[in-house]
């Protein structure tokens, strides 16, 4: 079977002789059609992604059709169309039984923590599979990334009339950018490139845009809220300077929420923090319940993923392009790797 394997750091390979998945009880084996680039696939290439060991294949933005399946609970059937759900939870641990599957003590992510969908076939838990009926196979991968956005909007409870600022517009932020005005509110989104912001407003229908680099950004934060602040701030951008900056933007009684991850500390003023009684969040991976609402929202139609992917590349081909996505001049958005 066929598949890139990330070797090190900075090592792609293209390998054909990997062993074939075996269909166990309680799985399936899934013929991948579409694996999305995240920023944990550049990261783990570059090799700064703190949960990570080599080599690795990589891919867990995932769709594809039912191989081989046998008799289950989920009503799928062979020759479905599915997206994946790459967190392997245990059921067993505390945030497990309450429900928070996301933040499992005992995580296994494909592609991350275990071998992932950048191959031709993998087996997966049929718990982990979600029939995609009215999708296409493009939107079907682009649950999983669009589900971390969701899963963060759900976490700070932001709706109408609400001010939110969001802080990164890679494709987590835009995805948060996104469910955060599905959810009524009103977005400001920040960046330190233009070009992004632009994309912010075409796509994520951002109301406004700051850049990041604005030496008068906390004046007009102030002037766009009345001087209340934002209700939540969402950091996308998984890098410490700003994620430390974050916090003055936040009004008072707010939610600061890291959706993004840096390798390190980060530091805050405890007078400041506590005089606003401010909420710090950590939003990791999303839930089941995030991916069925991500799936409704693109069943109706009110994404346009065909707009949000912006780069594509035949498997035979992903590993140049992937060397190409990483520069920054490439201006990617979100890439997608057809099988």
């Amino acid at each position: 079977m066929r598949g890139i394997v990330c070797q090190g750091i900075g090592q792609l390979h293209d390998v054909d002789d990997l062993p074939e998945p075996r269909l166990i009880e309680g799985h399936a084996i899934i013929t991948i059609r579409r694996i999305g680039i995240c920023g944990t696939d550049y990261h783990a290439f570059k090799g700064n992604q703190p949960f990570f060991q080599y080599p690795r294949i990589l891919g867990h933005e995932l769709s594809g059709v039912v191989e081989q399946i046998g008799d289950n609970d989920q009503g799928l059937e062979r020759g479905d169309l599915v997206a994946i759900i790459p967190y392997l939870h245990c059921g067993e641990c505390l945030a497990c039984r309450r429900g928070r599957t996301n933040c499992c003590t005992s995580m296994k992510v494909l592609g991350v923590h275990q071998d992932g969908g950048m191959r031709e076939r993998i087996a997966v838990p049929v718990s982990h599979l979600l029939k995609a009926e009215g999708l296409t196979f493009d939107e079907a991968a682009m649950v999983e990334p669009l589900a971390i956005g969701a899963h963060a909007v759900r976490r700070a409870e932001v709706g109408s009339p609400d001010t939110v600022l969001v802080i990164g517009s890679g494709p987590i932020g835009l995805g948060v950018m996104a469910f955060a005005k599905q959810a009524g509110a009103k977005v400001i989104a920040m960046d330190i490139n233009e070009e992004r912001l632009a994309f912010c407003k075409s796509w994520a229908k951002a109301d406004r845009t700051l850049s990041s680099l604005a030496v008068d950004a906390t004046e007009k934060l102030a002037e766009w809220t009345n001087g209340d602040y934002p209700v939540a701030v969402f950091d996308a951008t998984g890098n410490a300077a700003s994620m430390t900056r974050s916090f003055q933007w936040v009004g008072h009684g707010g939610r600061l929420v890291f959706v993004g991850l840096v390798k390190g500390d980060i530091t805050f003023s405890d007078p400041e923090f506590h005089k606003r009684e401010l909420t710090l969040m950590g939003s990791r991976n999303a839930t089941l319940e995030d991916c069925r609402h991500v799936m409704k929202v693109l069943a109706d139609g009110e994404l346009a993923v065909d707009k949000f992917i912006t780069h594509r590349a035949a498997f035979h081909h992903m590993i140049p392009s992937f060397e190409e996505w990483i520069k920054p001049e490439s201006q990617v958005m979100k890439a997608i790797v057809e099988l």
